[in-house]
């Protein structure tokens, strides 16, 4: 018989125990029911008249009690009654001799104080007994399943009879750190070789890098290049309501790795439980830290034979406890760094497979105007270009699809409200002035299109795309950045006379870079080359706040001057830029006007070519 058809009769027997247990309820019910209808107290007087008239057969006597059986069946108020109960006075010296007299049978029955006692507790401890022995058995149940069963999951298990493998070429870019893992692949596949060479096998790889660069996938490579068991959980699973749960479970995660030994443990988001000991509002000694310390063990615990590598992927290494990142636990970091535009265009290839490309689209195209992308941000862009082919009923993915996708990615959904006539030419002017100044500075980075089409927060926008990756940026690229992020300002104020509060977002931004100009990367002449660490971010207030034993009052002062300094600079180079190309500034507030959005090629023909030298500063 199967499994699944005996589980239905043992459900049958269950219930045919459960009834017959109601029924012998119900029948003790009944008899002690019927048992108190033929017995009931009466007073003494009165069972002192029966044993005198002659109507009692047989009594039986304890200390303070008399239950007696009558002859005959004898009326009360309520009822007929066979056998009757009363309360015995203090003294009575006439009782035993009547009795005798009528010739009734006496049973006596002695009653105990210890006796009595247990008779009155014993039902207590029984009820409290079984409700310890319900309590406990429900506590070992809830902190058993909470290691394996409804509260959490074990481990999940990858390799190559569950899944499929994902290899080295299937994941893009990342030449680099897939260097660096091909060696734990070559420990993995071939351990005599390494040990030949006395070479030992990392204890732990580290991967670190921002959100969506990969982390996880070039881990499910390494497994699948080594082909072993890949047993992969998340640093949040090992937290659990009841404490010691987390502990356990990292205790069975290890057992089973040494029992599929050679095996990979992935540890997703290890900043979950891995943070600095002691660092918590409370302190002291709580369930992660527990689980953190049998993590800390059971790393530094393996024998040298065990053919266990530990991969764990963070955002936040700075988080974490430093007994985990010493020699013996995790001894190699790999960064997962965003791809570069060489890698970039490689991911799109991958994401694209399985995509209708028209031929109007140039992967290195979009490769080049998605810098600080990463592998999945480039996913998301290739399937919102989909969604929006899809939603257009064309049956391949379009430039102009890719491009609505790049829009509603970066800037967000277009609002369904309209400008009117006036806020329209506001917003035109002042994109109009951060394209002016754009194109005039050589150090800024060249423009790719000016839109006045609101969309998510921003009622327009001015994108710009380097001619290719950077990586450090100098001073006068800088001083060039901050002009073109007050060109907007200055063109409201050099065309309409008046300010708005549209320049809100540009001198946020323009004063954080200015600040960090003169505080952190020493430019400043008054300041020196000096690191001051001005401002940090508050880990619960969430806003920005001066740091304890930082610069002092003075120098945050002189901070403060010099960044308002190299503002009012860039605000002088913009007002100067616009009024030497004014007339290509009317010119594109007047396209803007009439078409919402221009693209690199108008923008080409419309300004010409850029100047070779930048406007002169005003003084």
């Amino acid at each position: 018989m199967s499994a699944d058809a005996k589980q239905p009769q043992s459900r049958r027997w269950v219930t045919v125990v459960q009834l017959v247990g109601v029924a012998v309820a119900l029948g003790v019910v009944w008899f002690a029911t019927r048992e108190g209808a033929a017995s009931e107290e009466v007073d003494y007087s009165v069972a002192y008249g029966w044993i005198r008239d002659g109507k009692v057969k047989s009594v039986e006597l304890a200390d303070t009690q008399l239950d007696g059986e009558l002859s005959a069946p004898e009326s009360t108020d309520s009822r007929k009654l066979t056998s009757f109960r009363a309360e015995l006075p203090a003294k009575d010296d006439t009782l035993l001799p009547l009795l005798h007299a009528r010739n009734v049978r006496i049973h006596a029955r002695a009653e105990h104080g210890l006796g009595r006692l247990a008779g009155m507790l014993l039902p207590w401890i029984v009820i409290l007994g079984g409700w310890w022995w319900l309590s406990r058995r429900a506590q070992r149940a809830m902190i058993g399943g909470a290691v394996t069963g409804p509260f959490g999951r074990k481990a999940r298990r990858f390799d190559k009879t569950t899944t499929t493998a994902t290899h080295f070429d299937e994941v893009a870019g990342l030449g680099a750190a897939k260097r660096d893992l091909e060696e734990i692949v070559t420990f993995l596949k071939e351990p005599d070789r390494v040990a030949a060479l006395g070479a030992k096998i990392p204890r732990g790889v580290l991967l670190v890098g921002p959100p969506g660069t990969g982390k996880t996938l070039i881990a499910r490579a390494v497994a699948g290049e080594a082909d072993v068991p890949f047993l992969s959980i998340t640093g949040s699973e090992f937290i659990e309501l009841f404490v010691g749960v987390g502990a356990a479970r990292v205790r069975e995660l290890f057992a089973d790795a040494k029992k599929a030994a050679p095996a990979i443990v992935f540890i997703d988001e290890l900043d979950a439980v891995g943070r600095v000991r002691g660092a918590g509002l409370g302190g002291g000694h709580d369930e992660r830290e527990q689980t953190l310390d049998q993590l800390l063990a059971e790393m530094d615990g393996f024998d040298r034979n065990d053919q266990v590598i530990v991969l764990a992927a963070t955002n936040r290494p700075d988080v974490l406890d430093p007994a985990l990142l010493r020699p013996g636990r995790f001894d190699r970091r790999v960064v997962i760094d965003l791809p570069e535009v060489g890698a970039r265009r490689e991911i799109l290839a991958v994401h694209a497979r399985s995509k209708p490309l028209a031929p109007d689209v140039d992967l290195g195209e979009i490769a080049q105007m998605t810098p600080a992308f990463s592998g999945a941000d480039l996913a998301n862009l290739l399937n919102e270009a989909a969604i929006h082919a899809l939603r257009e009923h064309v049956e391949q993915i379009r430039r102009i699809d890719v491009s609505a996708a790049y829009d509603k990615v970066v800037l967000g959904d277009p609002r369904e409200g309209r400008l009117t006539e006036r806020e329209k030419r506001r917003v035109a002017t002042h994109e109009a002035g951060h394209a002016i100044v754009a194109w005039a500075l050589p150090q800024a980075e060249p423009l790719r299109r000016v839109s006045i089409l609101p969309r998510g927060m921003a009622l327009g926008a001015t994108e710009q795309v380097a001619a290719d990756d950077r990586h450090i940026t100098t001073r006068s690229e800088l001083d060039a950045k901050l002009a073109v992020l007050l060109g907007g300002h200055a063109s409201e104020a050099l065309l309409l006379g008046e300010l708005s509060t549209g320049a809100e977002n540009d001198l946020r931004e323009a004063t954080q870079i200015a600040e960090r100009m003169v505080a952190h990367f020493g430019m400043s002449d008054e300041l020196g080359p000096v690191y001051y660490e001005h401002h940090e971010q508050h880990a619960f207030l969430g806003h920005r706040i001066a740091t304890d034993g930082g610069p002092s009052d003075a120098t945050v002062h002189s901070i403060e001057a010099q960044s308002r300094k190299a503002l009012q600079r860039a605000r002088s180079t913009a007002t100067t830029t616009l009024e030497r190309y004014r007339e290509q500034l009317e010119h594109v507030i007047s396209r803007l006007l009439a078409c919402e959005t221009l693209e690199r090629p108008e923008l080409d023909q419309l300004l010409g070519p850029r100047p070779a030298t930048a406007a002169p500063e005003a003084a």
